[in-house]
């Protein structure tokens, strides 16, 4: 029965339109699983770069602008292109074959403001309007969302906006309320579409002020931008509280005709005393009708966050082997690292979640749940407690540093509560999990994810002695106005400046859902780019991006080193890497062109991470006649072969020095005697 499920999938996979990328997660449903077979583990250490795009920001802005972007986006394969959008939410057409531009489109946003979560855009939406004739402008179109928060529709074979759209092809959305700066209110994910809707979630910004902007996922007609709902996820009944909003890229059953919402904590986020109660339907699945707006079901999954635990990754719609027989489920993994696996109809866990007991040591005022949500069959994807012995670094010097850091700060483990005294808050706000989401193999029935490991102090600062804070280098810091307290937030790093936990700071994990199992950790990234002198530890990197798979039995993934990487799906072991002009912190993605499978990536770096930063797109495949990698791409790109070429250099150059030195002192001896 199982390899009858299994060819059945297979054959639908193939179909023609399952060979494009036409999602920002692959496909509908937001697997990141690519049919595709032509790249395997055999040949995969022979992919050759086919080209490299540049969007020319780089050249055209200001460094201190660079210095505030994350090029983050996943490009779509559709209408023969490749289209994608810069940090600037300039949307761009380029050819699939040479990389070449085909067009371009910019919206002009103002580089004036300051984005909460700095310059981004993480993805655009497609979409084709089956009752208008073959051929006609905006039959089929790109939905954009902006930092400067516009909803735009573009003709996907011109790049032209779409004049029957809101008002000239935009629709500008309103906060609701005045913002206290242009950018704390923004787009940053890519909108959906469903049965002629578009929905357009916002980020905004968090740890300012409980009266801020309400969260609301709005709806458009996709064919007029006439508004056709809205929906406030938090409940304020009772509470006072600002935003619980979708930041994170939502999903689509077009047949069930219903949108999947990963919703945000309430805020300030590291103090609820002001909004008693589990604050419904924030961090939560949230399941709505997309033709209305009405609620169908919610599940939370932190119940009164002040952990900014929010739902970060794309909820992924999958067909899976229960053991009890195929049922159809939404994934949602977690920046704990859980995986809940919940009906796709009702909304309830497909296997048993527990209600555990949680630390209760909260700050004065505060009204703890006391109880979290635990599954109970898949395992958390990665440790989810740090104690002073964990502690990382040269002994004598940074070990002892960072054993104090943990020892001084309350530790009692998952959702041990924010305090003044500060609170190890492990796994980090920036996951575990994190906007990359997850990966379904729908025919082997795995889910892989990256996860991060990095450990966070967040200390909360009485108000009167708020004023006039002047936060440590390093530490974020938030105020938190109209509660008692504002808070600081900071990685926790030892002197020298690498994280006090242990490595690996970052794996992809492979994980067996039937089974409840977790089937490999594979160590992601190297310090090559982040340390100095470029030396090449095999420690991982912290990763937010996400993984693409495919029927050829690999695993895709980019890091905060200037590689994109090649699993194998079934071990873990790391296959082949392709050197990348910077960090490609993006999601990757695979299509077919003209009989060749390649895989591409953004690289233009990620700011917030302190990577160096770029403009590139960059596209791989397998050589052609004739082709193959050069001496330079076999030695000097990879993890550390430029620190050997400069330590070999510097020892040549030592050598002279000396020689020379020895040669001068030699003569100057002989002529004095």
């Amino acid at each position: 029965m199982r390899s009858l499920v299994r060819l059945l999938a297979v054959l639908l996979l193939c179909a023609e339109p399952a060979l494009a990328w036409e999602y920002w997660g692959g496909d509908r449903e937001g697997t990141r699983f690519s049919p595709l077979n032509q790249i395997t583990p055999d040949n995969v250490g022979t992919l050759v770069r086919a080209w490299d795009f540049r969007t020319g920001d780089l050249d055209a802005r200001a460094p201190e602008l660079m210095k505030r972007t994350k090029f983050e986006a996943t490009p779509l394969f559709v209408e023969d292109s490749l289209i994608f959008c810069t940090p600037f939410n300039e949307v761009i057409a380029l050819d699939p074959g040479t990389g070449a531009q085909k067009w371009r489109y910019d919206p002009k946003i103002s580089t004036a403001q300051r984005p909460a979560n700095r310059y981004v855009c993480r993805g655009v939406a497609y979409w084709v309007d089956d009752r208008a004739p073959e051929g006609a402008a905006c039959r089929s179109r790109i939905f954009t969302g902006t930092n400067d928060v516009r909803l735009i529709a573009l003709d996907a074979k011109s790049g032209k906006p779409c004049a029957d759209f809101g008002n000239g092809g935009e629709i500008r959305i309103d906060a609701g309320m005045k913002l206290e700066w242009p950018g704390e209110f923004q787009i940053t994910s890519a909108p959906v579409t469903g049965r002629g809707v578009v929905v357009v979630g916002s980020a905004i910004a968090d740890n300012r002020r409980v009266d801020a902007p309400l969260g609301a996922v709005r709806a458009y007609d996709a064919r007029t931008g006439e508004k056709r709902w809205s929906f406030d996820p938090l409940v304020h009944d009772g509470i006072t509280a600002g935003h619980s909003n979708v930041w994170a890229q939502m999903s689509v059953d077009e047949a069930r005709g219903l949108v999947f919402l990963p919703t945000t904590s309430p805020s300030p986020d590291f103090w609820g005393g002001q909004r008693p109660g589990n604050n419904e339907h924030a961090n939560s699945v949230v399941a709505l009708r997309i033709e209305s707006g009405e609620l169908a079901w919610a599940f939370q999954t932190v119940h009164h966050d002040v952990w900014d635990y929010d739902l970060p990754a794309q909820p992924t719609l999958a067909r899976i082997d229960t053991g009890a027989g195929m049922r159809d489920v939404v994934i949602q993994p977690t920046k704990q690292g859980f995986v809940f696996v919940l009906d796709r109809d009702t909304g309830k866990p497909v296997w048993p979640v527990e209600e555990r007991a949680v630390p209760q040591s909260g700050a004065e005022g505060e009204k703890l749940s006391p109880t979290q949500p635990f599954p109970t069959h898949v395992p958390p994807l990665l440790t989810q407690r740090i104690r002073p012995t964990d502690a990382a670094g040269m002994p004598g010097f940074e070990r002892p540093a960072c054993e104090t850091l943990f020892g001084q700060s309350s530790n009692d483990g998952l959702y041990t509560p924010p305090s003044t005294r500060g609170t190890v808050i492990y796994p980090m706000t920036g996951g575990g999990v994190n906007w990359g989401s997850a990966a379904f193999d729908p025919v082997n029935q795995i889910l892989y994810a990256n996860v991060s490991h990095a450990v966070q102090i967040v200390t909360l600062i009485p108000r009167d002695q708020a004023k006039g804070f002047n936060p440590p280098p390093g530490h974020d810091f938030g105020r938190q106005e109209g509660t008692p307290f504002a808070m600081t937030r900071a990685v926790a790093k030892s002197p020298l400046g690498s994280l006090c936990n242990q490595p690996p700071w970052g794996e992809t994990v492979a994980v067996d859902l039937k089974a409840g199992k977790i089937l490999w950790h594979a160590t992601v990234g190297t310090s090559e780019d982040l340390a100095p002198l470029g030396i090449a530890l095999t420690t991982g990197t912290p990763l937010v991006n996400g993984v693409v798979i495919t029927a050829g039995g690999l695993v895709f993934t980019g890091a905060m080193d200037a590689y994109l990487r090649a699993f194998d799906a079934r071990s873990g072991r790391e296959l082949w890497l392709g050197r990348l002009p910077v960090p490609g912190v993006a999601n990757p993605m695979t299509y077919l062109w003209k009989g060749e499978q390649y895989v591409a990536i953004g690289a233009g770096g990620h700011s917030e991470a302190g990577t160096s930063i770029g403009d590139s797109v960059v596209a791989f495949r397998l050589p052609r006649p004739g082709e193959g990698a050069s001496l330079w791409s076999r030695i000097i790109d990879r993890p550390g072969g430029r620190f050997t070429v400069k330590a070999v250099a510097g020892g040549v150059v030592l050598v002279v020095l000396v020689a020379l030195l020895w040669r001068w002192r030699r003569r100057r001896r002989m002529r004095s005697a």
